[in-house]
């Protein structure tokens, strides 16, 4: 299976990893994915619910710039469609929250002991 160079057209779980990394819109994509995420309380903290929410965002919000980039190149451009995409996103933000949340932190004296016990 080849690798895509840009987001499809329609929604598909796993989008994100079929994006060839070597475009800069996978690289974007998984700058935004890193940055949601982190702000979220990091990866490993997310629910599979709250991962798929967040991997239906950052779909959205490439397709409302794509929709974006069109109006202003003067093209074809659909403001039912960017509207309803547009409540679509806000609704996921507000499902997975607006706040940051504090990644849990161990103390130093359990850093280092996690640390030496890998070695």
């Amino acid at each position: 299976m080849s690798k895509l160079s840009t987001p499809p057209d329609k929604f598909s779980q796993g989008w994100l990893d079929q994006l060839d990394g070597r475009t800069g819109i996978a690289q974007v994509m998984r700058e935004r994915w890193q940055a949601l995420t982190d702000d979220l309380g990091g990866a490993s903290r997310l629910s599979y619910q709250q991962r798929s929410l967040v991997s239906r965002a950052l779909w959205l919000e490439h397709h409302l710039i794509e929709q974006e980039r069109t109006l202003a190149n003067g093209g074809d451009f659909d403001s039912g469609k960017w509207v309803q995409a547009c409540n679509s996103l806000q609704s996921i933000f507000s499902k997975l929250g607006l706040d940051r949340q504090a990644r849990d932190v161990p103390d130093l004296a359990a850093f280092l002991s996690a640390k030496q016990a890998k070695q």
